[in-house]
């Protein structure tokens, strides 16, 4: 194989395509928006976080969505309209959480071996993405729910993070803007946090530089194998390519679908807001260190000196993308009320729709058919792993072109670094 094609201009994309580029791959790389990162690697929590790698498959979370179930403003927010794609999905979902201390340690130890790689590609193509190397904070408002994180943090450790245990008063002093009372929390320095949006962009030109081909702009209807490689359809046109890489996000359950492949993705939508940060008053009194409330399933962002990254919830509703001023009201609501001195009245909204798979962990490798592989899936955890993914899939790829027999075997839903 020599040239593939990898679908999806988003963070996954991106980094998959450099890593094929890399490896002697002529590239070209399909997106139906007119600029990278424009779906759900447009406006993310900001979070580099290896230290919320914790999967959602268990009995707490299942009980927690019940009880939210009838809450408009709920961090978890299901649709109850009958679909057979999102009932199977839950089916599926529960059938993980026998697995949640395997996948959770997985998903840290792929976070870690991504982490130096993101940094890595940062330096080389000298992006300026409004990185902050400040750690995040999670903080716990009742004994209860600290006693639950230490709990997680004994898992984090398993897979090689550690993370520090603070008090109240270390809350304070590590962030001294964030207003309420805290149990206590838990610290990890080593996680960081940027604007995914910029670094997307700023790797997409770089690599594009480099030899690898942009067809943006250019939406994909369907991938069709054949004897020589596969045939990228895009409406009346038609190109030929030895591979593809689906890294389409939520799109790539269907284009699955056409190749032969199972790929259950649902779309789990996430909202964030932009706090603009117009006046002094405002950027003092917001804080630079990141933050995540783990009971309101919020999380914070300092974007440059004028902008406040605010994120959060979980909406089970299908393809849906309106922005619902009941799920963006909370998080201003969560602002006004941890940081009373920041002004909100200039509120940026967005909603992304995170492509998850049931085992909350990517689907990563050779699809059934030669030349079809896949990087797609990784949920709320895109930015944090993807680099990483885009690594292993693109040594399948190598390992593919270069074997005559047996070709590889699919990776499932399983990752080995």
């Amino acid at each position: 194989m020599r040239s593939i094609a990898v679908i999806g201009a988003g963070i996954t994309g991106v980094t998959t395509a450099r890593a094929l580029m890399t490896r002697g791959f002529e590239v070209t790389v399909f997106d139906r928006h007119r600029y990278a990162a424009m779906e759900t690697s447009f406006a993310n929590g900001g979070q580099l976080s290896a230290s919320n790698a914790e999967v959602w498959n268990s009995w707490g979370t299942v009980l927690k969505g019940l009880k939210w179930i009838l809450r408009s403003d709920a961090p978890l927010l299901m649709n109850p309209t009958p679909s057979w794609h999102k009932y199977s999905w839950m089916a599926e979902f529960m059938a993980q959480i026998p697995n949640y201390r395997r996948n959770t340690v997985e998903t840290v130890r792929l976070a870690l071996a991504a982490r130096a790689l993101l940094l890595g590609h940062a330096h080389t193509y000298d992006i300026d993405f409004n990185r902050e190397d400040r750690g995040i904070l999670h903080f716990y408002g009742s004994e209860r729910d600290l006693r639950a994180a230490e709990r997680v943090t004994r898992l984090l450790a398993e897979g090689g993070l550690e993370r520090e245990a603070v008090s109240a008063d270390d809350i304070a002093r590590i962030e001294p803007a964030l207003a309420g009372t805290f149990a206590g929390g838990f610290f990890t320095p080593s996680d960081f946090t940027g604007d995914i949006h910029r670094y997307t962009v700023g790797l997409a030109d770089g690599i594009a530089r480099q030899g690898v081909r942009f067809a943006l702009g250019t939406a994909v209807e369907r991938v069709v194998h054949h004897a020589h490689g596969v045939d990228v359809v895009c409406g009346a046109a038609t190109e030929s390519f030895d591979g593809v890489v689906i890294c389409a996000g939520v799109a790539s359950r269907d284009l699955a679908a056409g190749v032969g492949d199972r790929v259950n993705i649902y779309p789990v939508k996430g909202y964030s807001i932009t706090v603009n940060l117009h006046d002094e008053a405002s950027r003092t009194a917001a804080p630079w260190v990141s933050l995540l409330d783990d009971k309101a399933k919020i999380v914070t962002s300092r974007l440059g000196p004028d902008r406040l990254r605010i994120a959060g919830t979980a909406e089970f509703n299908g393809t849906n993308r309106d922005i619902r001023q009941d799920r963006i009201d909370p998080l201003v609501r969560w602002c006004e009320h941890h940081f009373p001195g920041v002004s909100t009245e200039d509120v940026t909204p967005w909603a992304g729709l995170r492509p998850m798979m049931p085992a909350m962990l990517p689907r990563v490798g050779a699809g059934r058919r030669p030349g079809v592989f896949y990087n797609t899936g990784h949920g709320h955890l895109g930015w944090t792993l993807s680099a990483a993914t885009a690594e292993i899939v693109g040594d399948a790829v190598l390992g593919a072109g270069r074997a005559r027999s047996p070709r590889p075997r699919a990776v499932g839903q399983r990752i080995t670094l």
